[in-house]
This record gives C-alpha cells, structure tokens and sequence, in this order.
C-alpha cells in the first residue's frame, strides 16, 4: 500500500502468532508447535486528523491490532511507523515517551478502572506517572476535562469510586483520561458497546467533537458497520487475521467487493420492521485462527467461491476505477 504524506501511523506486513498452550501429556505425544495467527500479516496507513475504522467479527485480530499499534504486545514480524519513527527499533525508556502520544480507550471501562482509585485520581494519575503536573496543578487540569466531557458537576464526580458512577460516566471518565496527555492517536476499542443504546450516539458525538477540540486521529475498532458509518472516515474489513477490504466510507458501503464485506452490510438492522433481509449470510462460523483454511481466508463460508479461492490467497489490489479502494479477492477485477 503506498504512503502518504500525511500519515500517521503506517502498519507494514505486522503478524502476531500467540504459542498454543499444552499440557503435559499432549506435550510428549506431539513435538509439534501451534500458533493462534491472531494478526497475520496486514498492511495499512492512518491519515492524520482522520477517523479509521477496523471492522469485523470477533476473533478476526482488530483488538490484537490496536494492541500491536500501541506496541502493548510485541508484533512477530513487520513493522509499526508511528509519524516517521520505527517503534520496534525504540528502547524501553524511549517506547515510555513515545506512550505519552498514543492511548487507548479500552471496551470495559469498569474493568480498566482501579476500583480503589476515585474518578479524579484515576483520570489524572497519567500526568503525575510523566511527571506534567501534580497537586493543585493536576487537580485543575483534571477538573477542566472532566467539564470538556461532560462529565459534570465535576467537584462531586471528582471523588466518586468507578462503582458509584454510570455507566456513560465510567465511559467518558476514560475518554478523559486517555486525553490528558494531549495524545495524537487513540485507540478506541469498541468505546460504547458497554453503554446503553440511547448513550451511544452522544459518546460518538462527543467523540467526535474531541477530535476537532484536540486535533486528534483515531483508530475505531468496532464490530458495528452502523456505528462505524456514523464516526469513520475510511474502513478496513478485517476478517480472521487478514484485511479483505479497504476503502472511504463511501466506496465500501456504496460498492462493497468483497462477499464478506457484503454480508456483513447485509447484517446490519433496518428501522422497517417489514423489511425482509434478502441477500444470503455466509454459513458456518468463522474457523479457527490455529488452523486457517488455505486460500482466501472467507472461501468455506463464501457463497460466491470458485475453485481459485480455495488454492490461492488474494492479494489486496486496488478496484479498478476506484481510487484508493482495495480489495483482496479473485473474483474482483
């Protein structure tokens, strides 16, 4: 995929194989080692300034992605181009500052809140860790992004434990705490699949004026093609460790090329309940990341397949006629 000036983050051939645990007499009986091929070997740049959204179901290696971005699990080969720097040829002491321009937004907010820790404190303690602020300074700033993201009145919420809050406040408390630093990049891991359906779209919206308040750049992992339409600029289709698709929003719902990219549009709920879906979806679930099928990766469940599929991987090529668009199957050309 060719780079652009304005990118971000550039993700060159990244794999992550995680070993296959075995007992101990399954360890004598075969000397053979297994991998889950969680993420195994994508290609793909973030614009700055831009919202891209990765898609897919669960287990396709979106979380494991941001993950690897944010070089919180060290990647089995390729590479991560973070604005022009290598993070795998950074120190530890230079990968620890280099943090302070990415964070994350995790699914949970519950769980990725210390329980014994109050709101305040746990959304502040990233400035006294990087030594930017303490005390009364650090108890102003934080003061100030608990308003910007309205989690109000802040001089209450300040002190409240994660059980005591909402569950759209536990949600903006992380949002404010990954923003502290002034991050250029957040990883929003599915940021409102543990909200209520009628918090949803003021988190996107909120998500979305943060963006321009910060001048920041997201990566949106998401399952939800719905959600994803609403808040990304561009998307990529990620199914069982590989990208099958990548595009604008607007090439990818309008002209959808690959099958799986198809079905998964298909999926998505109309607010018509005569509405008769009509388009098939793929059998089968989707196989296992130990022993992927050769071939194209969609090809068992494919209700389009030809003998190609089955043999031969896909590259992802560019649609013709479709700049910037990509697509990896045989079957487009």
């Amino acid at each position: 995929m060719p780079d652009t000036p304005d990118s971000l983050v550039e993700v060159r051939g990244l794999k992550k194989w995680f070993p296959v645990q075995k007992g101990f007499i399954e360890r004598l009986v075969t000397r053979q080692r297994q991998f889950v091929r969680a993420v195994d070997g994508i290609n793909f740049e973030i614009r700055r300034g831009e919202v891209f959204g990765l898609a897919g179901e669960s287990g396709s290696g979106k979380t494991t992605t941001g993950r690897l971005i944010l070089h919180l699990v060290e990647p089995t080969k390729g590479d991560i181009i973070f604005d022009d720097v290598n993070l795998a040829a950074l120190s530890n002491e230079e990968m620890r500052r280099m943090r302070q321009r990415m964070q994350v937004i995790f699914q949970d907010p519950f769980a990725s809140m210390n329980p014994r820790m109050k709101c305040g404190d746990a959304i502040g303690h990233s400035l006294e860790i990087f030594d930017v602020a303490k005390g009364e300074e650090k108890h102003r700033r934080v003061l100030e992004m608990m308003e910007h993201v309205g989690l109000t009145p802040a001089h209450i919420l300040y002190d409240k434990y994660p059980h005591q809050l909402s569950g759209g406040q536990r949600q903006r408390a992380v949002i404010a705490r990954a923003l502290m630093l002034h991050p250029d990049l957040i990883v929003a891991d599915e940021p409102i699949a543990n909200v209520d359906v009628s918090v949803r779209a003021l988190l996107l919206e909120l998500m979305l004026q943060l963006k321009q308040d910060f001048n920041l750049t997201y990566l949106f992992i998401t399952h939800d093609l719905a959600t994803a339409k609403y808040i990304c600029d561009r998307i990529a289709i990620m199914y069982l460790g590989l990208i099958c698709e990548v595009g604008t929003l607007e090439q990818v719902y309008r002209n959808p090329q690959h099958p799986y990219t198809q079905a998964l549009l298909a999926a998505v709920p109309v607010p018509d309940p005569h509405a008769r879906r009509t388009a098939p979806m793929p059998k089968g679930e989707i196989p296992s990341p130990i022993t992927p099928p050769p071939g194209c990766r969609f090809h068992p469940r494919c209700p389009v397949a030809e003998e190609i599929c089955s043999q031969e991987l896909p590259p992802l090529r560019p649609v013709s006629g479709d700049e910037g668009h990509l697509v990896a199957c045989h079957l487009v050309r």
